[in-house]
C-alpha cells in the first residue's frame, strides 16, 4: 500500500485548518477574518470625508473633553507691566503666546510681535526676551510656565517717541539690515549693559554670542553698545 501523498496530505491539512480558523466565533471570541476586517475598517477610516465615502454623514472628529490631548487653559502673563490673560494648550510656548494668543483682559488685540521666530530651537537669539531679569530664548520656554514672572520683551523698553538708549544707538550706528534679529539684539545689549555698564569688546562679543545676525551686522552692533554704554554711564 502506497503512502499517502505528504504535499497533497499537508494541502489538505492547511485547508482545514484555514476552514476552522475562518469560521465565524460566538460573541465571546475573535477570527482572524474579524480581526484583519477591524483592521482594514480602522485604517480606512482615517481617510474618509466628513459625508462618508458613500455620500452619508459620519461621527465627526471628537472635541472638548472628549478629546484627544490636553485642551486649552486660562493663563495670565505679566509682559511690559500689564496682566495679560489669555487661553492656550499646555504644550504652546511663551513666544506662540506673545506672538499668536496675547490678549488683554478686554479681549483688545495685544501686538508683541517683536519677539522672531527664526530657528524656533534655541539657537539664533532672534526671540530673545527677559524673565525676572534674565536673557531667555522665549522659543524654549512654556508658557504656562511663565505665570508669575514679569516679562519684558523688546515692545517693554521704549517706543518711537521715547526709545531706549540702546535702541537709539542701534538706529544711529545702523546697527540693523534687515532688522528680523534686532529685538532680539536689543535686549540681550540691555541685560548686558544692567549687568555691566562699562563691558570691553571681548565682554560684549561674549554677551551676545547667543544671538545671530545673517547680514553681517555684527560690527555695527558692537558699536552701538559701546556708545550706548557711553551714554547711560552719563544718564542720557
Amino acid at each position: 500500500m502506497k503512502p499517502p501523498n505528504e504535499s497533497t496530505t499537508d494541502s489538505a491539512a492547511g485547508d482545514d485548518a484555514r476552514g476552522r480558523v475562518s469560521q465565524a466565533h460566538d460573541g465571546s471570541g475573535l477570527s482572524r477574518r474579524r480581526f484583519l476586517q477591524a483592521v482594514g475598517l480602522g485604517a480606512t477610516a482615517a481617510s474618509i470625508p466628513e459625508e462618508g465615502l458613500l455620500g452619508k454623514t459620519v461621527a465627526p472628529v471628537r472635541t472638548g473633553e472628549d478629546s484627544w490631548g490636553p485642551n486649552a487653559v486660562p493663563v495670565t502673563l505679566n509682559v511690559n507691566g500689564e496682566s495679560l490673560s489669555l487661553k492656550v494648550e499646555p504644550r504652546v510656548t511663551l513666544l506662540d503666546a506673545l506672538r499668536n494668543h496675547m490678549q488683554l483682559d478686554t479681549q483688545e488685540a495685544v501686538d508683541l510681535t517683536g519677539p522672531k521666530r527664526v530657528c524656533d530651537r534655541s539657537s539664533c537669539g532672534a526671540c530673545t526676551v527677559m524673565i525676572d531679569g534674565k536673557t531667555v530664548y522665549a522659543c524654549s520656554v512654556l508658557a504656562v510656565e511663565a505665570q508669575g514672572s514679569e516679562i519684558t520683551t523688546i515692545e517693554g523698553f521704549g517706543d518711537v517717541s521715547s526709545l531706549h538708549p540702546v535702541q537709539d544707538e542701534f538706529v544711529q550706528c545702523d546697527g540693523s539690515q534687515c532688522g528680523f534679529c534686532t529685538p532680539g539684539f536689543v535686549v540681550s545689549s540691555i541685560a548686558l549693559l544692567r549687568d555691566n555698564p562699562s563691558p570691553s569688546g571681548e565682554e560684549i562679543d561674549h554677551a551676545l554670542a547667543g544671538n545671530i545676525c545673517r547680514c553681517g551686522t555684527q560690527v555695527r552692533v558692537k558699536e552701538a553698545v559701546q556708545k550706548a554704554a557711553h551714554r547711560l554711564r552719563e544718564g542720557r
